[in-house]
């Protein structure tokens, strides 16, 4: 018998953290925080941190990611497996949270020293996607197997066996992006204690979109449609993205799209899509190629400013145009700042594509808080997580004796449990932080 322990991300949007207990083993996965107050961390328990033999980080967001450095506060000795992707985007989600906790007024709980010390090993040099390879650990062997998940470049779906039990986590899921590759995580081969046919143990499933079963495609459709009616107006389109992440997606769909107009670009999302043409093995088939053809065709289009003066004088060219700022959640003061610049002409139009955690700017211009604009707000997501349909095919490439469902409210995955449970599926788990399931 092994124990998952809920530290975070079940139940709730955000601090995704995982603790695997068996006789030989702590094997954590995550350690992220939560975009509310002033920085909800995990339920870490310092006399557990030391015993860790294990620790395995999905992707660098910071809600999968921030609170890492705690762990080496109370006595974490050991490396973080992970991808090279993620160690090289984690600085910036780093400085992004060390601005949201001060912009808060509060501090972190960590310094820079505990920052430094965070030690990451590559799960590509211990072996490539969807091979099995042993971490050497004694006396009861850690086997793992790692496939990209879709979310960003560097996202990354795990496959551990622990203790004669299988362990599959889907981290954040997506294989609706129209740029990065994913694998699916059907077991197509014979595991050191299972065969391809063999259920796991435990299933932790990215479920963030409750029982929504829009496409991409859907999505799509409405974001365009309300793309095409500000831009035809002649109102601004402000997008605020994640630095890494749909930003780029979005990027080179807007490029493809909106051929007449111009697309002012921050520099860490155009630097984002740069360095994913460097890193091919993230892409699907034939995306690089893409890549270039639409930047080339809109070279003449695209704006990179480097200060507000450029910003201003790129606005105040003729015609509407596109933006793409960083920061989704609308929390730095760049993306305030383009706020500020389309807020009072009903023309413009602000569109939030993903979560907006409650009292962040972004909720509260979706909710018609103090910082209710004259523009125009909606929230179209851009499917980097699941939903309800993508549930059922993970559910069925990744049977499991016990399923939990993660990443959004108590409340919207007791539904999809009890949608999947009058289908006739059994064994599907709503928990929340500090609970424990045992399998």
């Amino acid at each position: 018998m092994m124990k998952l322990h809920i530290w975070g991300g079940a139940g709730e949007h955000g601090r995704s953290c995982y603790l695997l207990v068996g006789d030989h083993h702590r094997i954590l996965l995550d350690c992220g925080v939560k975009k509310e107050d002033e920085g909800q961390y995990p339920l870490l328990d310092p006399e557990v941190i030391p015993q860790l033999t294990a620790v395995f980080l999905s992707h660098a967001h910071e809600d999968h990611s921030m609170a890492l450095p705690l762990l080496y506060k109370h006595g974490y000795k050991g490396p973080i497996w992970t991808t090279r992707p993620t160690v090289d985007q984690i600085s910036s989600y780093f400085a992004n949270w060390r601005s949201y906790v001060n912009g808060r007024g509060a501090k972190l709980p960590y310094t820079e020293e505990h920052i430094e010390a965070l030690h990451f090993r590559y799960l590509e040099d211990l072996a490539p996607a969807m091979q099995w390879a042993d971490l050497g650990m004694h006396p009861a062997s850690v086997r793992v197997k790692w496939g990209r998940s879709g979310h960003l470049a560097g996202s990354i779906w795990l496959r551990l066996e622990v203790e004669d039990h299988q362990v599959y986590f889907s981290g954040d899921y997506s294989s609706e992006s129209l740029l990065l590759a994913v694998d699916s995580p059907k077991e197509n081969e014979r595991g050191a204690n299972l065969g391809p046919e063999d259920p796991a143990d435990l299933a932790i499933v990215d479920n963030a979109y409750g029982n929504d079963q829009e496409s991409q495609e859907d999505k799509l459709f409405h974001l365009t449609k309300v793309a095409q009616r500000t831009l035809e107006l002649g109102g601004h389109l402000l997008l605020p993205v994640p630095s890494y992440g749909r930003g780029q997606d979005m990027l080179i769909w807007a490029c493809e799209q909106f051929e007449s107009y111009n697309i002012i670009v921050e520099e860490k999302i155009w630097a984002g899509l740069q360095r994913l043409l460097e890193q091919p093995e993230w892409l699907k088939v034939g995306m690089s190629e893409r890549i270039r053809q639409a930047l080339d065709n809109s070279r003449h289009r695209i704006i990179l400013p480097k200060n507000n003066e450029e910003r201003l004088q790129a606005l105040g060219q003729k015609g509407p145009c596109v933006i793409f700022t960083n920061d989704g959640m609308m929390e730095s003061p760049r993306a305030r700042w383009y706020f500020d610049q389309v807020a009072r002409d009903p023309k413009h139009a602000v569109v939030i594509t993903g979560h907006a955690a409650r009292d962040t700017f972004a909720h509260n211009i979706l909710v018609g808080g103090i910082n209710k604009p004259d523009c125009r707000v909606h929230h179209i997501r851009y499917k980097v997580h699941q939903g309800l349909g993508d549930v059922r095919r993970m559910l069925a490439e990744v049977p499991a004796l016990k399923t939990l469902l993660v990443h959004t409210s108590k409340v919207k995955t007791d539904e999809v449990c009890r949608l999947l449970l009058e289908e006739g599926r059994q064994h599907i788990y709503s928990l929340q932080p500090s609970e424990e399931l045992g399998f």
